[in-house]
């Protein structure tokens, strides 16, 4: 039996590996060309101008170890269960604490690196979610939940957690595209491909990329639709999808043994990352064959834009880089061997 299952996976691989990338990629494939990118803002986001990076001023005084929500949004007091939530591929549920604010709590191998990501995310000036790591929380009125539940304490308290704030004002209205978006071809979408590449962040499956209406005021000129990856949590591990969770997200000894730079010329860059799926995942073919056809994401992306995010991340500091992880509960060893990596690669980049 184990001889027959081996040599379909074989077939569905070399089949899969077989299918013209126009056929399997679709609309997923890489766009050749663009031809007004004004005119597809336009035709997105109508009146709320489109926004996915904004200039940090102040990247070397930033807090890594409280994130973009600060010192004011820290998870504090109590928490009730509101809900379940069966989105994605981690067990989640929603909590209310004491003073009305919902809160998303995400448990699983993704609760450290999506902590430590949010934060090197913001710190470079791309949006992210107001992301907390809690040790131990305890959660009121806690009710069975349909995928998790061994995680939870007959007391209702859940071990290493993030907690994902919801924001007053912020309202997610859909998903965007990496081949279809107002910001093809700028140096802004371009650094976000090499931030995933220095993060190991491979899951860049579109459901992923959110776009949320915020509101700055009661006018609706105030608006703006905000440009982000919503879920960060596959990062820190390999380069791409692997046979546990264990191995591909938060796992150090696969984020230092993972590679990083493929290929440069004068013009551009081509990194690792994303990667397809191993091997043993062509069992799942239409899992490997989504995640074949993402690898264009890291590849041909233009030198100066690399550098250009190279340049916003060296004005990090050491201890900055250690804070995030720090700020999701890693051992001190841990906390300074990840660090090494995310500084080494930042001179990889600032080398070119």
């Amino acid at each position: 039996m184990m001889m027959k299952n081996q040599l379909i996976a074989l077939f569905l691989g070399a089949v899969l590996l077989g299918v013209p990338a126009g056929m399997a990629a679709k609309k997923h494939d890489k766009p050749s060309d663009v031809k007004d990118v004004k005119e597809v803002k336009e035709a997105i986001t109508g009146q709320a101008p489109a926004v996915l990076w904004r200039e940090p001023t102040d990247i070397a005084s930033r807090n890594l170890l409280l994130g973009p929500g600060g010192e004011q949004h820290q998870p504090r007091g109590t928490f009730t269960f509101v809900e379940e939530d069966l989105e994605g591929t981690n067990p989640k549920f929603v909590v209310q604490d004491h003073d009305g604010v919902k809160w998303k709590v995400k448990l699983g191998s993704e609760a450290r690196p999506e902590t430590v990501a949010s934060r090197l995310v913001w710190a470079v000036g791309y949006f992210a979610n107001e992301d907390f790591f809690v040790p131990d929380l305890q959660v009121a009125n806690m009710q069975h939940l349909k995928r998790g539940n061994n995680l939870v304490s007959r007391d209702g308290t859940v071990h290493d957690v993030r907690l994902k704030r919801y924001l007053e004002g912020e309202k997610k209205i859909g998903t965007w595209e990496w081949a279809q978006n107002p910001f093809v071809g700028s140096r802004e979408l371009d650094g976000l491909k090499v931030l995933m590449a220095v993060i190991n962040g491979w899951d860049l499956k579109d459901v992923n990329n959110a776009v949320y209406l915020e509101k700055h005021g009661r006018d609706s000129q105030d608006a703006e639709l905000v440009y982000m990856i919503s879920d960060l949590g596959a990062s820190f591990g390999t380069t791409g999808l692997n046979r546990t969770h264990k191995i591909s997200k938060g796992n150090l000894q696969s984020y230092e043994n993972s590679k990083f730079i493929k290929s440069a010329t004068p013009e551009s860059v081509n990194f690792y990352v994303p990667s397809r799926a191993a091997l043993i995942d062509i069992a799942n073919p239409k899992e490997y064959t989504r995640r074949l056809h993402l690898e264009w994401i890291g590849k041909n992306i233009p030198r100066d834009h690399v550098k250009w995010l190279g340049q916003l991340f060296g004005q990090l500091t050491p201890d900055q880089i250690r804070d995030a992880f720090r700020a999701a509960g890693y051992s001190p060893q841990e906390v300074d061997e990840f660090a090494q990596v995310v500084l080494g690669r930042i001179a990889e980049l600032n080398n070119l």
